[in-house]
């Protein structure tokens, strides 16, 4: 019993330094590589690509959001478009009833629809009707103006260089003696 307790005893020692040498946790290195750009082509700079989609944008408005690829801003574009033309078909009927009105009571007729309302009140509601048919003109133009500048401009943006080779970052740290906030601009340039 004396030699197996010995030799437990001696074999302990031997079977955990072979252990460490059978080791299977190993370190492997490995190399990523990154390859920049990869999954879209770089286009080349085309210095007229905004002003192609301004004269599509005049031409046939949201024509110039399609050209850029913003087809979400079409429908925006023609709701604008028409909640104007909308509202100015509305007042204009609003003030041709309010001017036949008018003229058949200075013809002396007493029949008109608005009865109970003073011929002052209906040259008022001339005026007001008439007011609400130009700001409707006015925001229908807007929204065709507004539409030309915007694929202009989108077509501007979307040729813009965003690289990291020139950037500019803020900077923001806290001052640990008193606390005082320290503002930078920080400023980046890779040359090539």
């Amino acid at each position: 019993m004396k030699n197996k307790l010995l030799y437990i005893l001696l074999l302990l020692p031997a079977l955990s330094l072979l252990a460490q040498t059978t080791d299977s946790l190993a370190v492997k290195n490995e190399k990523i590589l990154v390859v920049k750009d990869s999954l879209t082509p770089k286009e080349a700079y085309n210095p007229l690509a905004p002003s192609k989609a301004a004269f599509y944008s005049a031409v046939l408005p949201g024509l110039g959001q399609a050209y850029n690829k913003k087809y979400w801003k079409i429908p925006i574009i023609y709701a604008g478009m028409a909640a104007g033309v909308y509202f100015y078909l509305d007042n204009d009927k609003d003030y041709d009833k309010f001017r036949n009105a008018y003229k058949r009571r200075l013809a002396g007729f007493t029949d008109d629809e608005f009865q109970g309302i003073s011929t002052e009140r209906l040259i008022d509601a001339q005026k007001s009707a008439q007011k609400n048919k130009d700001v409707s003109i006015i925001v229908a133009v807007a929204f065709y103006l507004i539409n030309v500048v915007d694929a202009n401009v989108d077509a501007h943006l979307k040729q813009f260089n965003v690289s990291d080779d020139l950037s500019i970052q803020p900077n923001f740290e806290l001052n640990p003696i008193n606390t005082q906030a320290n503002y930078g601009l920080s400023f980046k340039y890779t040359l090539k």
